[in-house]
């Protein structure tokens, strides 16, 4: 059962697994872990989809261990599982990169791949038990690469332990420290939270930045309290201290803010996962693009849930009818969901990401990074919705 505690997927080390087909990728995971993780077969391309396994490893943390589908795959359905194996590399922190047999080229490639994108890769010589001259192929490595592998054996557990060392030492430091809050409130502070449980709330729960965003609050020793938009202007009059904060759900933004006391500073969960996810500055600067779009003009929505579509979907019908309602009707609006991010993003004006508590920030990241790649403009949400109501830049930024 998830709890409070839990830490959610999003928020945990990714670390993948990459090589050939064969190559002992589930082999060394199940090792790593001394746990049953994935299935092990002689037969080449077993893994087909990336599995990922959400683990608690000492020394390591809260991690997700995902396994790929081998690099070398062949036919039409090798070229569909090498594709999600490039998605799963978007998602991951540190890269584990599995050499075998005799041309390494392949192994070469990803490893220079996940070196270009700054992410921490560690090359491993894997099955060192079957190898006749162990030494003399990971010198062979060495040469190609410039970095001494590691020499594991899923089998004797040789090279386990410095495995698990190297892959401490590489954990970003930024895994350790952020506030979803940043630095808006401290011990003390009253901070109120305006939550709709409209037809988007799933019933008996909360949606899950809201659940994060409280167990952050508490842990900052902030005095927490909560309502619907409803009942806002009730839970103010209530509170003997004015808030130092009010974080709200975008879609309430224009209502908040114009009956919020004076000092108190507003801002939105989506704003606040704009930068725990993503690239705020980024966004706010893209959300300028949406004073120039027409009915000429593309707009590619970006969601992060995979969700059935509910009546008033801020993504599918709420920001659509606001951009709509400036750019006129005819302008063109595509929305994906989950990963189906598309590779060509040539013909849109702008880019309208959600929060992406669902997904790591490796991953929006990425998503930013092609968006800069193209110059194309992106935002986020709550950002989108504090432009064009004439208020981001009354609303307080971590």
């Amino acid at each position: 059962m998830t709890t409070l505690n839990d830490t959610p997927s999003a928020n945990r080390l990714h670390i993948g697994f990459y090589g050939k087909r064969n190559s002992g990728k589930s082999s060394l995971i199940n090792a790593f872990t001394g746990q049953q993780v994935s299935i092990v077969s002689e037969v080449a391309g077993t893994t087909t989809d990336p599995v990922n396994k959400a683990m608690e490893i000492s020394g390591i943390g809260a991690c997700v261990l995902i396994d790929t589908a081998g690099f070398d795959d062949i036919g039409e359905l090798g070229e569909m599982r090498i594709k999600k194996t490039e998605k799963a590399a978007e998602k991951t922190d540190i890269a584990v990169v599995l050499f075998s047999g005799s041309d390494i080229t392949k192994e070469c490639d990803w490893y220079n791949f996940f070196k270009e994108k700054n992410i921490p890769v560690i090359p491993v010589v894997s099955k060192a038990d079957m190898l006749i001259n162990g030494s003399a192929y990971a010198f062979k490595v060495r040469n190609k690469i410039g970095e001494k592998p590691l020499q594991v054996s899923a089998v004797d557990k040789t090279g386990i332990d410095e495995l698990k060392e190297q892959l401490i030492r590489l954990i970003p430091s930024d895994k350790n420290t952020p506030f979803i809050t940043g630095d808006l409130c401290a011990e003390d502070d009253v901070v109120l939270l305006v939550m709709p449980q409209d037809i988007q709330a799933p019933k008996g729960r909360l949606i899950l930045p809201q659940v994060q965003t409280i167990r952050e609050l508490l842990d900052k020793k902030c005095i927490v309290s909560a309502c619907t938009t409803d009942k806002f202007e009730t839970a103010l009059k209530s509170l003997s201290k004015t808030p130092k904060l009010i974080i709200t759900d975008s879609q309430a933004f224009d209502f908040v803010h114009d009956k919020k006391p004076a000092e108190t500073m507003l801002t939105s969960f989506s704003v606040l996962f704009a930068a725990y996810k993503g690239d705020l500055e980024y966004y706010i600067e893209g959300a300028k693009a949406i004073d120039s779009l027409s009915e000429n003009s593309s707009v590619l929505i970006a969601e992060c849930c995979t969700h059935a579509p509910l009546n008033e979907d801020i993504g599918r019908v709420k920001i659509p009818r606001l951009l709509r309602k400036r750019a006129g009707e005819n302008l063109k609006i595509d929305i994906v969901s989950g990963t189906d991010f598309p590779e060509n993003l040539n013909n849109y004006d702008l880019i309208i990401q959600c929060g992406g508590c669902m997904f790591n920030r490796k991953y929006i990241m990425s998503r930013i990074d092609k968006a800069k790649d193209k110059n194309v403009p992106m935002t986020n949400y709550g950002v989108t919705i504090a432009h064009i109501t004439g208020i981001l830049e009354d609303i307080a930024t971590p």
